[in-house]
């Protein structure tokens, strides 16, 4: 979520999930991925992250960088311990939440505009249980813009019928399923993660270069750092086409 929610108990569980099947490849691997650097996408309001050399050529026999950083930066995951203090933190994500098949849907929302489950079962025609669905609403080609933070948003209805159609991971192009940082009101207790990491479904925000997969069945491999306690983890998602 990366929006800083108050945590609190209530873990519903993991979702259940077909068993899984063989994939059969029909493309390259495509980096999903924003690169990790101080000019990733992060919300306004978290720090901006700090790289630098702990030690360096030629004064030192090697190059090593060292780094400081909110986790919910650029391209990254939400376990459920983000949003419940009783829900697994990253040591305890099964892998097989974070890979496997999936589906990338195109929603033209036009900016500040919420989502609705009509939307969804429109765009995602061939969604089936146990997929990752990744939403391409067209904001990745702003992030680093004002506009980046001006995005659609899933409304708690569209977040139930994400759970209700069993699908693992939500991952999105934009810095967050809710509403934009700049509409929320007063006791804002982000209903959108509540619903979703609630019952399991993992929520990964900030992906970029999703145009040549959109439409397409892909196999989905989510890369994210195995951070002992983590609500979040910096992720490299990677996704190809995959026969139908």
């Amino acid at each position: 979520m990366c929006d800083g929610a108050v945590l609190s108990d209530g873990w519903q569980g993991w979702l259940e999930l077909p068993a899984a099947r063989a994939l059969q490849a029909r493309g390259p691997w495509v980096d999903l991925s924003h690169p990790l650097g101080p000019d990733m996408p992060r919300q306004p309001f978290f720090p901006v992250p700090e790289f630098g050399h702990f030690r360096q050529r030629p004064g030192f026999p090697l190059n090593i960088t060292r780094m400081d950083m909110v986790v919910h930066l650029g391209t990254h995951v939400d376990s459920p311990r983000h949003r419940f203090n009783d829900g697994p933190a990253f040591e305890d994500v099964p892998l097989e939440r974070l890979w496997g098949p999936g589906l990338i849907c195109r929603i033209d929302a036009g900016g500040a505009h919420e989502i609705g489950p009509a939307q969804l079962e429109a765009a995602c025609a061939g969604l089936e249980p146990g997929d990752i669905l990744i939403l391409n609403t067209g904001m990745h080609h702003l992030a680093g813009s004002a506009a980046y933070q001006d995005h659609p948003w899933l409304s708690v209805a569209a977040a139930q019928w994400l759970v209700d159609h069993q699908v693992k991971m939500l991952a999105i192009d934009t810095p967050t399923p809710e509403m934009p940082h700049a509409q929320r009101g007063p006791g804002f207790d982000f209903p959108v993660h509540e619903r979703l990491l609630g019952h399991g479904v993992l929520v990964a925000e900030h992906l970029t270069n999703l145009d040549g997969l959109t439409g397409q069945r892909i196999e989905v491999l989510c890369n994210a750092l195995n951070i002992h306690g983590g609500d979040g983890a910096p992720t490299r998602i990677l996704a190809r086409r995959v026969a139908a």
